[in-house]
């Protein structure tokens, strides 16, 4: 019987897995860089019918899931746009604690006037996520020309 400091044993068998002499796990094959847009374009789609169910009022039980989603996503994609300068860990861990940020200021705003909706929340995130990915396209479009300008 392994104890659980006894490591060996615990590493996956393996097997040539005919490309180029590189060894996968017996039964898989290693992932395809390509498959990293397929995921995040499979996100935006996700993300869009969730805020479109929402804004719509259109009753599916895909919505909940979906507007949840979009509430998330959408906030964390724009911060993750203005902090380009980190590794992509710490730039994902911070975006979407900010996203998280910036959805409960904008419900608390909204309960605070007495105007919160679904509908107008959804909207809200939409458009501070929007200004935050313009703001965040616009300040590195100006990095760019000022850069062209100078030499």
């Amino acid at each position: 019987m392994q104890s659980f400091t006894d490591l060996t044993g615990l590493d996956e068998p393996t097997e040539p897995d005919g490309a180029g002499g590189e060894e996968g796990p017996i039964g898989g094959r290693r992932p395809a860089g390509d498959s990293l847009p397929v995921i995040a374009g499979a996100a935006t789609a996700i993300a869009g019918v969730g805020g479109a169910l929402a804004l719509a009022d259109i009753g599916s039980p895909l919505r909940a899931p979906f507007t949840l989603f979009f509430l998330l996503v959408a906030p964390a994609c724009a911060l993750s746009a203005v902090l380009r300068g980190l590794d992509p860990l710490s730039r994902s861990v911070v975006a979407t604690g900010g996203a998280v940020a910036v959805d409960l200021l904008i419900a608390e705003t909204m309960l605070a006037l007495h105007t919160w909706s679904v509908r107008g929340g959804v909207a809200a995130v939409a458009a501070v996520s929007l200004l935050l990915y313009l703001l965040a396209h616009a300040r590195r479009h100006r990095g760019r020309a000022a850069r062209s300008r100078a030499s």
